[in-house]
């Protein structure tokens, strides 16, 4: 059930359309009502289970969204993690908001998980499960179960919010309209066709005599390989976010790769994965909530990442978050394993040269 939902996450990334019934699995999983999903660059754009869709369209159309600030206490953590209401209200607090008050209660609604997302390509997504009001708030078990499928989702939703939720009708229409370098690659790492964008990245890609991709970063080469081979085989927990680093080992690109999976196969032919190419960057200040967008950190690991970006030791880490020394250096290994670096230096490098780009 769980692969099942994944593969069809993916394919909502080009089917629009399969959203809605998407986000009722999503919300059945935390024993919840129905889904949404809001994105924003330049345009607001979202999409709804149909049990919340009516509920949602008066939420937007009759100016309650603009009134709640839910989106704005979502968009504003760091962690990689879904919150529920009581991450930033009391009951007092709830009961006396508007929002709550005059438009979720009296239409049965009320309690939700909701996450955050803000990708370095300038959009704003939020991701949110809705549930009854009278099934009480949402368990800590089942934000647990909806943070297992927080990757998924943003990988999914950032070519959804790209395309502006809008099905492509074939692989050139929406590689050009995601306007970022991409490339959609078979099982054996060949190109089958790639957007405009990818031209003038000679430094970092270079193409086979059989068309076969190769990326000069030969961490990054490595864990493409490996991404590839575990898409091919349904290997579950392999890395699918990575950076990918220029000659001297700063990174100037993360490349997301984003599973082809049933639907998708319409628009994107054979292919087995899309690969996009985000830019970062090293001129301004790093970004707080970069990492939660650019790689698959869980809450905890995101946690250890920002303490070794800000100079922290390991054991300094443990003891703030009141952990054993052990717990922090496996999550400090995965880190590594994620970020395809070999050290922490390298790792505090790296966090500390990426910023936010926002390309159109």
């Amino acid at each position: 059930m769980h692969d099942e939902l994944v593969d069809r996450i993916y394919e909502c990334s080009v089917v629009p359309e399969t959203w809605p019934a998407v986000l009722d699995d999503v919300a059945a999983l935390a024993g919840s009502t129905g889904g949404l999903l809001f994105s924003a660059r330049k345009s607001l754009n979202w999409t709804a289970s149909d049990s919340v869709a009516e509920a949602f369209d008066a939420y937007v159309n009759d100016g309650w969204f603009g009134k709640c600030s839910r989106r704005v206490c979502l968009m504003s953590q760091e962690a990689p993690s879904f919150f529920v209401e009581y991450d930033f209200w009391s009951e007092e607090q709830l009961s006396a908001d508007p929002v709550y008050r005059d438009f979720f209660r009296p239409r049965g609604l009320g309690w939700s998980a909701g996450t955050g997302l803000q990708l370095p390509t300038g959009d704003n997504i939020v991701f949110s499960i809705e549930r009854a009001f009278d099934g009480g708030p949402i368990e800590p078990e089942n934000v647990a179960r909806l943070n297992g499928l927080r990757p998924h989702i943003a990988r999914s939703a950032l070519v959804s919010a790209r395309l502006q939720l809008k099905r492509a009708e074939g692989a050139t229409e929406a590689l050009a309209a995601l306007r970022l370098p991409a490339l959609l690659l078979h099982a054996n790492g060949d190109v089958a066709e790639a957007s405009p964008m990818v031209e003038g990245l000679d430094e970092h890609l270079v193409w086979g005599a059989t068309g076969k991709l190769r990326l000069t970063d030969k961490r990054a080469d490595k864990m493409l390989a490996e991404a590839l081979a575990a898409l091919g085989s349904d290997a579950g927990d392999q890395v699918r976010s990575f950076p990918i680093r220029d000659f001297a080992g700063n990174a100037e690109l993360v490349a997301h790769i984003v599973p082809v999976r049933r639907g998708a196969h319409d628009v994107f032919g054979d292919s087995l994965a899309l690969m996009l190419l985000i830019p970062v960057a090293s001129e301004r200040a790093p970004s707080a909530t970069l990492m939660k967008s650019l790689f698959d950190l869980t809450p905890s690991e995101a946690r250890v990442a920002k303490g070794i970006a800000g100079g922290e030791t390991p054991e300094a880490i443990a003891a703030a978050g009141d952990v054993a020394i052990s717990t922090v250096r496996s999550q400090l290994s995965r880190i590594l394993e994620k970020t395809g670096c070999a050290r922490q230096a390298d790792l505090a490098s790296l966090l500390a040269r990426i910023a936010v780009t926002t390309p159109n």
